[in-house]
C-alpha cells in the first residue's frame, strides 16, 4: 500500500488526505496546530474527526527539515519540551503548508494595536476577543470581509473596510473571462449584507497610509490613492482608533518545498496537470502553487491526494481544480498590489520590524557597490533575520531593493540547539 504524508490540515490538505485515502494509500497527516482545519475552518475542527480517525494524524508537529521525500519532524508544543524527534520516508509527500498574510510597511505600522487581519480574525474566530473597540480594516482583497465579520460578531465597532484598489480595478478584475463561482457570490452577499446591518462603510480606492500614537495606536491616517496605489495629496483623512487591522492579501509559505528541491515560479512552487513538482514524488497544493482561497486549495488538494496515492485524477477532479484556478486569476486581477506603494515610505519608517531596519538603511545599503546582492543586503541591514526570518517583511524588502526574495532556509523552523544535537531520532 502507498503511504503518503501530508503536511498541513487546512483545505488543502484535507481534501488530499480524503481523495489519496479514497485512492487506497496509507495517509499521515501532520500539522504544527493541535486542531484540524487550518484558518479558514478554526473553531470547526470538530467537522473532520471522521476523516482523520481513518488517518494516521499528528497535531503539534513541527517540520523542520526535508531531504527530498525524507521529513524531519519534532511531535510536541512548539513552546514545550521533551519533543520528539521523528522521521518518516513516504512513497510519496503532498505539501499544503499555505499561506500567512501579506502586510505592506507603512509608517507606524510597528505599534502595539496594529494586527493583521489574519491575527484578529484568529483571536475572534478562536478565543472570541475583539483586538479593540474601535477598529479599523483596511487593505486589498476579499478577506477583508470576513475579517469585518469576525470582529463585529464579538462585538467591536468597525469603522469601515477600505479595499485600496479604486472601484475600476475591482469591477474589471472579477469581470473576467469564465464563469462565476457561485458559492463566492452568495457568501459576498452576505458579507455585503453584514456589513449594511452594522451600518459598516466599503470605500474602494482608499489606503492607511500611517498609523499613529505613543504606547500604541491611537490615530490611522487614510488617503484616496490612484489605481497605482500613489496618494491623491488632499485627501488625507484621520480616525481615532485603538486597533487597526491591515492585509494586502496573502505570502505563500514554500520553505519547505524549496527544502525538498522544488522549482518555483514568482516565488510559488511549480507543478503540473496533477499537482507534481519538479522531485520525483513530491506534491503540492494550496497557496504555495497560487493564492486562489479555500476552494482552490481544496481542488488542488483532491487532485494531489489521488495522484500522490498512485492513481490518475479522474477529470471531474481536474475540471473542478481548473475552475477554482479560474477564479484564483480573477482575485489577483481584482486585487493587484499597487506598484506605488513604496511612497508612503518615509526614510525612519520601520520595514523589518524583528531588527527595527528602516527603509532609509534598506536604500542606502542597496546602492552601496560594496555590498552587492540580497545575502550582503541582509547582513548588512539584519532585514529578514529576525524570530520571523522574514516572513512578514521578506516580500517588501524584496521589492524595495529590488532583489529576488529568497525561502531557502535548511532549517525550516524553529529548533532548539539541544534538540538538533540529541541522537535519538525514531523513524
Amino acid at each position: 500500500m502507498t503511504h503518503v504524508v501530508i503536511v498541513g490540515a487546512g483545505p488543502a490538505g484535507l481534501a488530499a488526505a480524503e481523495h489519496a485515502l479514497a485512492a487506497g494509500a496509507d495517509v499521515t497527516v501532520l500539522d504544527q496546530a493541535d486542531v484540524p482545519g487550518g484558518q479558514y475552518h478554526r473553531g470547526a475542527s470538530h467537522r473532520f474527526e471522521a476523516l482523520l480517525n481513518r488517518c494516521t494524524w499528528w497535531p503539534e508537529s513541527t517540520v523542520w527539515a526535508l531531504e527530498g521525500k525524507r521529513i524531519h519532524v519534532l511531535r510536541g508544543p512548539a513552546d514545550g519540551t521533551n519533543r520528539q524527534r521523528r522521521t518518516l520516508d513516504p512513497d510519496a509527500l503532498v505539501l499544503a503548508t499555505g499561506a500567512h498574510d501579506r502586510v505592506l510597511p507603512f509608517p507606524g505600522w510597528q505599534l502595539p494595536g496594529v494586527f493583521t487581519a489574519g491575527a484578529a480574525q484568529a483571536l475572534a474566530k478562536g478565543e472570541g476577543v475583539a483586538v479593540g473597540r474601535r477598529v479599523l480594516v483596511a487593505g486589498a482583497g476579499p478577506f477583508l470581509l470576513p475579517v469585518a465579520e469576525s470582529l463585529l460578531d464579538v462585538g467591536a465597532e468597525v469603522l469601515a473596510v477600505l479595499e485600496a484598489n479604486p472601484a475600476t480595478t475591482v469591477l474589471k478584475g472579477w469581470s473576467g473571462r469564465g464563469a462565476v463561482h457561485v458559492g463566492k457570490v452568495a457568501e459576498l452577499v452576505r458579507y455585503a449584507g453584514t456589513l449594511a446591518r452594522h451600518r459598516v462603510p466599503y470605500r474602494m480606492g482608499r489606503a492607511v497610509i500611517e498609523a499613529r500614537g505613543d504606547d500604541r495606536v491611537r490615530e490611522a491616517v487614510t488617503a484616496r490613492v490612484r489605481a497605482d496605489w500613489s496618494v491623491v495629496p488632499g485627501t488625507e483623512r484621520t480616525h481615532e482608533v485603538d486597533a487597526l487591522c491591515v492585509g494586502h492579501g496573502f505570502a505563500g509559505q514554500p520553505e519547505l518545498a524549496v527544502a525538498a528541491g522544488c522549482v518555483l515560479d514568482g516565488g510559488f512552487v511549480r507543478v503540473g496537470d496533477d499537482q507534481r513538482t519538479s522531485v520525483a514524488g513530491v506534491f503540492a497544493a494550496g497557496e504555495i502553487t497560487g493564492i486562489g482561497g479555500s476552494v482552490a486549495a481544496a481542488a488542488e488538494g483532491a487532485v494531489a491526494g489521488w495522484a500522490a496515492a498512485g492513481r490518475t485524477p479522474v477529470r471531474a477532479l481536474t475540471k473542478k481544480r481548473d475552475h477554482a484556478r479560474a477564479f484564483a486569476r480573477r482575485l489577483a486581477a481584482a486585487h493587484p498590489i499597487g506598484a506605488a506603494w513604496p511612497g508612503w515610505l518615509r526614510e525612519d519608517t520601520v520595514v523589518c520590524r524583528c531588527e527595527e531596519t528602516t527603509y532609509g538603511d534598506l536604500k542606502s545599503a542597496a546602492a552601496d557597490p560594496a555590498a552587492p546582492g540580497p545575502h550582503a543586503l541582509k547582513l548588512g541591514t539584519r532585514a529578514g533575520l529576525g524570530p520571523c526570518q522574514g516572513r512578514m517583511c521578506g516580500t517588501a524588502v524584496a521589492e524595495l531593493c529590488g532583489s529576488a526574495e529568497s525561502h531557502h532556509r535548511p532549517i525550516a523552523q524553529p529548533i532548539r540547539l539541544g534538540e538538533l544535537a540529541d541522537p535519538k531520532e525514531f523513524s
